[in-house]
C-alpha cells in the first residue's frame, strides 16, 4: 500500500467495504502444456501485484518464474517509490513484465484498480491489516488469489476472510497463501507420515520463531504519522498483528497442520523488555503461549525478536511412538517408523507454492488454502490477545471478538498517535 502525503482521508468503513499441496516438484515444462482453463482464448495468466515492497516483489518474481506463460500485468501500491523500485527490479524479466503506465496505480484505492485491470490472478502483499478487505474484493471480483500471511489482525478481519473463503469455494477460485511450508516437499512428506500414524497418536508439540530484530524506516520531516506507521508496519499491531501473528504464524500453521485442527484455548504471556523505544511502535518483543487442542493436548509456542539471544526457528511434533524435529530442509525423526526424510535438491518452497497455484488453475483443480491460513492466523491472534490481557482466551472468544484494530480514518495530513501498548492485567478483552 502507498499514498503521497496529503491525500484526502478515507473513512474506515468506506475503505474496508470497498476494499496437502499439488504434487511437489512439478516440472515447469509440464505447466506450459496444460490446457487453458482460466481465460477463454488466451493462454497467458495475467498477474496483478498489490503491495510492492520486498515480499511483494519477491512473490511477483516467483509467480513469473512459475510458468513460461505468466506475465505481470498491473501493479498497485500506496507509495510511488515502492512501486517504481519494485518495477525496476522486475524489469530483468523483459517482456514477462508488461506493466503499461496506465496499469500502475498509486493510492488507497490502488488495489481496486489492479483487480479491475484485466488480471486473472492477484497477489496481495500489503501490510496484513489491509488484507481482509482486499481479499474480499478479489474474491467478489472472481479472481484467483495469492495472499501473503497472515490474513488478518483481529477477529472481525478473520470473519471477513472466512466468509470470503466460502465465496471462493462456490466460485471455483484458486487461493494459495504464503504459508510456504505446506508446499515444501520435506514438510509435505512428514505430514503424510504423521497422518498415516508413523509416530502414533499426537501428544504435544513445541514450535519456535526466536530471532533478532528486523528492519525499520527512519522518519523524515515530510512524513505524517500515518505514513510513518505504514512504512514501519511491522511495529504496529493494527498493521501487523504483532510478530506472533506476522511471523510466528508459520510455525503455528505447522502445529495446526500436524494436529489436523486448531486449538480450543490458550494462555499466554509476553512483553516489551528490550525494544522499548517509541520507534518500535506498540508491539511486544517476546511471547510464550500454551495452546490446548481437543483431548486436553497441551502444546507450547515461543517467539522473540531480540538481538543477542539464541535463535531457533523450528517445530517439534511429539507422538506416542516417536518425535519429528523439523526446520526448513531438515527433517529428523526420533523413534517412530519410516526413518529420516532426505529430499535431494528440494525446491525452494516460495517458488513451489506459485508453481502449485498456477498448475491448479490450469488443470481446473483450484487449490483452496484460505480457511486453513485464516485458522492459523486466528491461532496467533488468540495467543496475542491472551498475552495482551493476561487472560485465558478460547477459540470462540477470539473468533467472535469485537475488537476492530482498523483506524477510524486514514488521514495522511493530521496527527495519528501510536496506539497504546497493551498492559496485561489492565488491557481488557473486547
Amino acid at each position: 500500500m502507498t499514498d503521497p502525503v496529503g491525500k484526502p482521508s478515507a473513512s474506515r468503513r468506506d475503505f474496508l467495504m470497498s476494499t496437502a499441496a499439488v504434487a511437489a516438484g512439478t516440472a515447469l515444462s509440464h505447466l506450459g502444456s496444460v490446457a487453458n482453463v482460466h481465460a477463454a482464448g488466451d493462454d497467458v495468466i495475467k498477474v496483478g501485484l498489490v503491495g510492492c515492497g520486498g515480499r511483494g516483489t519477491g512473490a511477483a518474481e516467483q509467480s513469473i518464474n512459475s510458468s513460461t506463460n505468466v506475465k505481470l500485468h498491473a501493479m498497485g501500491d500506496l507509495f510511488a517509490d515502492h512501486l517504481n523500485g519494485s518495477l525496476d527490479k522486475l524489469k530483468q524479466f523483459g517482456d514477462r513484465v508488461d506493466v503499461a503506465d496506465d496499469r500502475k496505480f498509486i493510492g488507497m484505492d490502488a488495489y481496486k484498480k489492479v483487480i479491475d485491470s484485466g488480471v486473472d490472478l492477484v497477489i496481495l502483499a500489503t501490510p496484513p491489516g489491509f488484507r481482509p478487505g482486499h481479499i474480499k474484493a478479489v474474491i467478489e471480483a472472481g479472481k484467483n488469489l495469492f495472499c501473503e500471511k497472515p490474513v488478518a489482525v483481529d477477529g472481525p478481519g478473520i470473519r471477513t476472510v472466512l466468509a470470503a473463503a466460502e465465496m471462493a469455494k462456490k466460485k471455483g477460485l484458486a487461493v494459495v497463501a504464503g504459508t510456504q511450508r505446506r508446499h515444501q516437499a520435506g514438510y509435505v512428506e512428514v505430514m503424510k507420515r504423521i497422518h498415516d500414524g508413523s509416530i502414533g497418536d499426537l501428544v504435544t508439540s513445541q514450535v519456535y520463531w526466536n530471532q533478532g530484530g528486523l528492519w525499520k524506516v527512519d522518519r523524515t520531516p515530510s512524513m505524517s504519522d500515518m505514513e510513518y506507521q505504514i512504512r514501519n508496519w511491522l511495529y504496529y499491531t493494527w498493521l501487523s498483528g504483532d510478530h506472533i501473528c506476522e511471523q510466528h504464524v508459520h510455525n503455528l500453521d505447522v502445529m495446526n497442520w500436524a494436529f489436523g485442527t486448531h486449538p480450543v484455548r490458550c494462555v499466554a504471556l509476553g512483553g516489551r523488555q528490550v525494544r522499548t523505544s517509541p520507534i518500535y511502535g506498540n508491539i511486544y518483543d517476546h511471547f510464550a503461549v500454551e495452546y490446548e487442542f481437543p483431548g486436553n493436548k497441551i502444546t507450547s509456542s515461543q517467539c522473540r525478536q531480540i538481538d543477542g539471544c539464541a535463535n531457533n526457528v523450528s517445530e517439534t511434533i511429539v507422538g506416542t511412538k516417536g518425535t519429528y524435529h523439523l526446520s526448513p530442509g531438515n527433517y529428523r525423526l526420533t523413534g517412530g517408523s519410516g526413518g529420516r526424510i532426505r529430499i535431494p535438491n528440494e525446491r525452494n518452497p516460495y517458488e513451489q507454492e506459485h508453481i502449485d497455484l498456477v498448475l491448479s488453475i490450469r488443470e481446473g483443480k483450484p487449490l483452496m488454502e484460505l480457511q486453513t491460513v485464516a485458522e492459523s492466523t486466528l491461532t496467533a491472534i488468540m495467543g496475542r490477545m491472551s498475552a495482551y490481557t493476561g487472560q485465558a482466551v478460547t477459540w470462540e472468544q477470539a473468533l467472535n471478538s469485537k475488537l476492530d484494530l482498523t483506524p477510524k480514518s486514514f488521514d495522511f495530513s493530521g496527527p495519528f498517535p501510536c496506539p497504546p501498548i497493551a498492559m496485561p492485567g489492565e488491557t481488557p478483552f473486547v
